[in-house]
């Protein structure tokens, strides 16, 4: 096993013959040196060949650790697990592995070694199998991204080989084999899969805007997000080695995704950590400290709520942050609070040491840029559901509707559906409320419910809940929602090679008339199954419910709602659009709205006639998400 350089012995702590942990006010203390910390790698034997060369894939593990570890120091483990360290890199600064002239690891993406090292823990970059110096062929969240990190898993529990730079075989014998598994987008989505696996030995994850259904990151309810071939795309670009090796896992992914259709099938039963072959959420054994942004619209917030939920079915310990920008880690945008969180959560349950994070608050919510507020879980527990109807003269209120409606399914951009909303338009509907006469805060997940008829066998549906009001909001659209400085904070110790500071960022905001507050999608014809189509009888009635993506906001005194039905949303949907001429029944037709209201009752009036009209144009940027 080749070892990084060793520097002169100085460090904060001396060579003891028990060497201890400190723990003071509730934490552990930064009493390792950071400097002397052993630096070394493995290759970890899983138990699979995906790249088809007669021998199982080895998973490339650089490895940091208190050098007290090798003197009866038993440490626990977090486990970075990436496809990104030799590509787009992690973190806001797009940090990739260096190494030494041995090939040895010389900087660790990101703080987790700077700060944890130094108190008493290991951390491990894993490289994702057929990503960087791993062996294999990725499958874009199947069988071959989980079981590498399980095996991971397991060697650091005695039940997996692994083997030094000369071939010899390699014990983890300075662990206490309890782990972590941290990470944002992919990062985090291994971890997800990893930990609903069951396997043991892993005590927590943190999964940071991950994936939870890679059906869902790909579609909703039918309708796809992205051109066919995504998922062989993806795993392209993660591993940069030539094509060649990894043909047959290519073709393979192609003719089982379905692209064709948008179907559920086996191939996403694989990729489901929640109800999958491969994984599932009954499985795990793991505490989860899950953290997602309610604009993220890369890994959607739906993989959030629809995990969250099932963790909470089975009876997971768990913990919740949930903000307001795009695809951001909580490290640049709340940095020093998550820096402390993060640390008194590993402590919990890598060192069980009993400080109170698990009799706190479940869930931190942002409402608004400067606004962070706890609460007992997430949704707000005295959420009501407001079912709002859709009126003939255009109002959106409490009491039934009645008469149709008709729009033409087209692919049509959201700043075109949202604009003008009291003038008709042959491609959507709009109805908007009256003046709100109380702040109203938005918690989880609307439920549109449309009974239509089409002229055609399907057509794509869309809902979209707006706010029509002027205010200063998060601007997620813009940079993801923070913009960097030049000033840096330091969180753990440095080396020249690797330094433990990074730049600071600050919220974007901006003043806009209105915001796309929700939105959600589907096929008609899958509105019974995702894997069983059923297209519609053209000129026949059929009720078509499905949920919107969640969400945490508060909607202004005075300001309006709105609700927009429409086809194919040009912005996020990459299907064509059908044509069909959609009939809706108002009467029987409704979207249900979780509110929290300050008395637990809110009079929700009747539209009435007005001047109002509604911006005219609308130019809300589209963001630009990160992979990454």
């Amino acid at each position: 096993m080749l070892l990084g350089a060793s520097l002169a012995t100085g460090g904060v702590a001396s060579a003891q013959a028990k060497p201890k942990i400190k723990v003071a006010n509730g934490v552990t203390q930064p009493v390792f040196s950071y400097a002397d910390a052993i630096r070394e790698y493995v290759y970890v034997e899983s138990t699979i060949d995906t790249d088809l060369d007669g021998k199982k894939d080895r998973v490339r593990v650089d490895i940091i650790r208190p050098k007290e570890s090798d003197q009866g120091l038993k440490v626990p483990v977090i486990i970075d697990e990436s496809p990104y360290y030799d590509n787009s890199g992690r973190g806001n600064e797009a940090e990739r592995k260096v190494y030494d002239a041995d090939g040895g690891p010389a900087k660790f993406p990101l703080f987790y070694d700077n700060y944890f090292v130094p108190r008493g823990y290991a951390v491990l970059n894993v490289d994702m199998i057929g990503t960087n110096k791993s062996d294999g062929c990725n499958d874009t969240g199947g069988r071959a991204d989980v079981l590498g990190g399980k095996a991971v898993i397991d060697w650091l529990n005695g039940r997996a080989k692994a083997y030094g730079s000369d071939g010899s075989p390699v014990k983890a014998t300075w662990t206490t084999g309890k782990a972590a598994m941290i990470g944002k987008s992919y990062d985090g989505t291994l971890a997800n899969g990893v930990a609903a696996t069951g396997v043991k030995g892993l005590e927590t994850i943190v999964p940071i805007s991950a994936i939870s259904s890679w059906y869902r990151y790909q579609r909703m309810n039918g309708v796809t997000y992205n051109n066919n071939n995504y998922q062989t795309w993806l795993a392209q670009y993660v591993d940069t080695e030539e094509d060649a090796k990894c043909a047959a896992t290519h073709e393979r992914m192609n003719a089982e995704d379905g692209d064709e259709t948008g179907n559920f099938n086996p191939y996403w039963k694989e990729r489901d950590y929640i109800d999958g072959t491969l994984a599932d959420v009954s499985r795990v054994r793991a505490s989860v400290f899950a953290v997602h942004t309610v604009n993220d619209l890369n890994v959607k917030p739906d993989h959030f709520s629809t995990w969250w939920k099932a963790l909470a079915e089975e009876g997971v310990p768990r913990k919740v942050w949930i903000g307001q920008y795009e695809h951001v880690d909580p490290f640049d945008f709340r940095r020093e609070e998550w820096v402390s969180t993060l640390h008194r959560w590993f402590d919990q349950w890598l060192y069980s040491i009993q400080n109170g994070i698990m009799n706190e608050p479940r869930a931190d919510v942002q409402l608004g840029p400067d606004n962070w507020i706890t609460q007992s879980d997430w949704p707000a527990r005295n959420a009501i559901g407001l079912p709002l109807r859709p009126q003939a003269d255009g109002g959106l209120d409490l009491t039934r509707g009645s008469g149709t409606a008709t729009f033409t399914d087209a692919r049509v951009s959201e700043n075109a559906l949202v604009a003008d909303p009291t003038v008709a338009n042959p491609n959507r509907l709009a109805y908007v409320s009256q003046p709100l006469p109380a702040d109203v805060r938005l918690s989880g997940t609307p439920t549109a419910d449309l009974r239509v008829k089409l002229d055609k066998p399907t057509s794509n549906l869309t809902a979209l809940v707006v706010d029509y009001g002027e205010d200063t909001r998060v601007d997620w659209r813009t940079r993801l929602g923070i913009t960097t400085l030049t000033e840096e904070s330091c969180h753990g110790e440095s080396t020249a090679a690797d330094d433990a500071c990074y730049k600071k960022t600050v919220t974007n905001t901006a003043n806009r008339p209105l915001e796309i507050v929700a939105r959600g999608w589907i096929d008609a014809q899958n509105r019974s199954s995702l894997s069983h189509p059923t297209p519609l009888e053209p000129g026949k009635y059929a009720q078509v419910r499905w949920q919107t993506l969640p969400q945490e906001y508060v909607f202004k005194e005075g300001h309006r709602l709105g609700l927009i039905i429409a086809g194919t949303d040009a912005s996020y949907n990459a299907d064509a659009a059908t044509g069909a001429a959609v009939t809706v029944d108002l009467a029987a037709s409704k979207i249900t709205i979780p509110v929290v209201v300050g008395g637990g009752t809110f009079e929700f009036g009747r539209q009435t006639k007005s001047k109002w009209q509604g911006p005219g144009k609308v130019d809300l940027p589209k963001p630009v998400s990160k992979l990454q």
